[in-house]
């Protein structure tokens, strides 16, 4: 019996996220989300010895609207999550799956050659990864 070719993180990648700067308010920030459509911020580095931030709506509920702060006084880099893990391209999703179990994350940018090329989460390892694997 042949083993079966693995699905890698670059097969079910999404590219649902946008780039933005650290230094825009969290309302800001919210106006590129809802005009982009996504939920997934990304805070670009600042220069090439930084790492990617990231910015998720929750974290705006957690951090803003559940502490009743001001999102035009927030800024991004005041409540974004730095440094991200992050995942290879070519890893196996099996394993990023117990990636993410192990860190108690949903979500990873795919990471090559130092520039995200797009996100992996559990929603793709499932809905991308096991079910087109299954037929």
């Amino acid at each position: 019996m042949k083993p079966s070719t693995p699905i890698k993180n670059r097969d079910i990648l999404m590219n649902d996220y946008a780039m933005i700067d650290g230094l825009l308010t969290v309302s800001e920030a919210i106006n590129i989300a809802m005009a982009k459509n996504v939920t997934i911020l990304v805070i670009n580095k600042r220069h090439e010895h930084d790492e990617y931030g990231i910015l998720l709506l929750s974290d705006i509920a957690r951090k803003v609207l559940a502490t009743d702060k001001s999102p035009e006084r927030v800024n991004v880099y005041e409540i974004m999550i730095k440094p991200v893990m992050s995942v290879c391209p070519d890893m196996d999703i099996r394993y990023t799956a117990r990636l993410f179990d192990q860190f108690q994350i949903n979500k990873a940018p795919v990471i090559e050659h130092g520039n995200i090329i797009g996100f992996v989460t559990y929603n793709n390892i499932v809905l991308k990864g096991m079910v087109n694997n299954a037929s």
